[in-house]
């Protein structure tokens, strides 16, 4: 142990304003600031919990109110110090927070200025500002006593016994240079508050599920379940214990999309409107979702595995080994459970991968054929590859029968598509990019699938094949064949 007795010393306090616009650069979304606030909430006992905003442009401002227990004026006081919190102190399993920044991170990240109002039980409310126009031209670590409006916002903390309500005013990174009757600027405000809203719905869908509420505009949120518990057909794998029981993993396989009702389907897709990208890990502290649909550096997205979600629950006495971030939008697995959550997770996805082609697998022995229509080939020319598009292709075949005089005009564009491919690109892409490659029309509209492949199944039979024969060659015609479940829908 050192003896610092006789060591000099001196003070190196950090400059206030410069400190805290570094806390503005976290890189927040608002997403994940108001999910952050809400855990404060959540940790105070709330049972209920209003998002409110009123737009007005660049003087817009957002709020978040509470019915937990509140705070009197010198708890309030301590819960706007930064790193009011330890993060190596022993907490409340209950509590969601850890380094005593979320709640002043999260309001720095949206706004310049950001208002505090508690009610304790037996104390009269109480509220602080943290003003970083202030900050700066003070030079001092100080809150102030002030909000436009305070009687409005004197109004709303006493609709409630106690509690506490979070408001940001100023909000520059949301509204700044913008005039309350711009249409384009309200408009994505509130496309941003519909994100915030499907947002909160992933996050907290347990507690929503155990009796929280948590409203947007007075209008309840309903929680998103991302394994579609109690739907029919859903696989559940067995719960794995790691740390004497402390971890639990569990992975669940969802319904092939054939069995999926199209209000289910939706419903699958989530928050992000895709399946894709909800597949892999779903990582809980506390049951509050921390990282959703993510392989966690383990494996990248492919579309087979689009039925694959895994549950991981945590204490909150393993942040530390998982890495979890200040925004708790980041987990890593520590290496000494990386092999038994490889090992699990792999059986989980080859179950997966089987549910997601047993459709297609059916339909092939029914249905089975020699010929496979490729959309490209792959060609040598002196020493090197090409690609070209398979003119026996049955969607090319026909188009190039119709064209005519076009004919030639047709194959001087489809030469130029073949010669310019960008594969270079693509292979660096598939190498680098953490981003999965989308199989043919995920994501849009598929009615041009299933019409197109109603068209080809009438020229088919009208060219003389028997009805089984033209399912036989459209499944095995790309990419028609990535959606075999479709060929039952066609009429004959």
């Amino acid at each position: 142990m050192i003896d610092y007795t006789n060591i000099p010393s001196t003070s190196a306090e950090p400059e206030a304003s410069s400190m805290i616009e570094t806390f503005r650069a976290i890189g927040y979304s608002i997403e994940t600031a108001i999910a952050d606030i809400i855990d404060n909430s959540i940790t105070a006992g709330a049972k209920n919990i209003w998002i409110d905003y009123d737009w007005k442009g660049s003087n817009t401002t957002l709020s978040i109110l509470d019915d937990g227990t509140g705070m009197n004026n010198e708890q309030l006081i301590q819960a706007m110090r930064p790193g009011s919190k330890n993060p190596l102190d022993e907490r409340n399993r209950d509590d969601l927070g850890r380094f005593g920044l979320g709640l002043k991170t999260a309001s720095f990240s949206q706004s310049r200025k950001f208002t505090v109002f508690s009610k304790a039980k037996g104390y009269k409310p109480v509220f602080w500002t943290w003003d970083l126009d202030f900050v700066n031209q003070e030079k001092v670590w100080k809150l102030i006593r002030y909000i436009p409006n305070v009687e409005n916002w004197t109004k709303k903390i006493e609709t409630v016994e106690t509690g506490t309500c979070v408001i940001w005013w100023d909000l520059d990174r949301l509204t700044k240079d913008t005039s309350e009757d711009n249409e384009e600027a309200k408009s994505k405000f509130f496309g941003i508050m519909d994100s915030v809203k499907s947002h909160l719905s992933m996050v907290f869908h347990r507690y929503m599920d155990e009796g929280l509420k948590i409203y947007l505009r007075e209008r309840e949120i309903k929680s998103w379940d991302p394994f579609m518990i109690g739907i029919d057909n859903l696989q559940s794998k067995p719960e794995t214990r790691l740390e004497g029981g402390s971890i639990k993993i569990k992975g669940f396989v969802l319904p092939h999309r054939s069995k999926l009702s199209a209000e289910q389907y939706n419903y699958g897709k989530g928050p992000k409107d895709s399946w894709t990208a909800h597949q892999g890990f779903y990582v809980y502290r506390n049951r509050r979702l921390l990282v959703a649909g993510d392989w966690l550096g383990l494996f990248k997205k492919e579309g087979h595995y689009d039925l694959c979600r895994i549950q991981i629950d945590l204490p909150n006495n393993f942040d530390d080994d998982w890495q979890i971030d200040i925004k708790k939008s980041i987990a890593r697995p520590p290496s000494i459970y990386r092999e038994q959550i490889l090992a699990l997770t792999k059986d989980v996805r080859n179950q997966a991968v089987e549910v997601y082609r047993h459709k297609g697998k059916v339909l092939k022995r029914k249905l089975a054929s020699d010929e496979y229509f490729p959309f490209w080939e792959e060609r040598a020319r002196h020493g090197k590859r090409f690609y070209k598009i398979n003119r026996n292709h049955p969607l090319l075949n026909e188009l190039l029968s119709k064209s005519g005089d076009l004919k030639k005009e047709i194959e001087k564009v489809i030469q130029f598509i073949e010669e310019t491919i960008p594969v270079p690109l693509i292979a660096l892409q598939e190498s680098e990019n953490e981003k999965p490659h989308g199989q043919p029309f995920e994501g849009i509209d598929h009615n041009a699938i299933k019409e197109t492949m109603q068209k080809l199944f009438n020229g088919f039979v009208a060219s003389g094949l028997s009805v089984e024969k033209a399912k036989a060659r459209i499944l095995n015609t790309e990419p028609f064949n990535f959606y075999p479940e479709y060929i039952e829908f066609i009429t004959e």
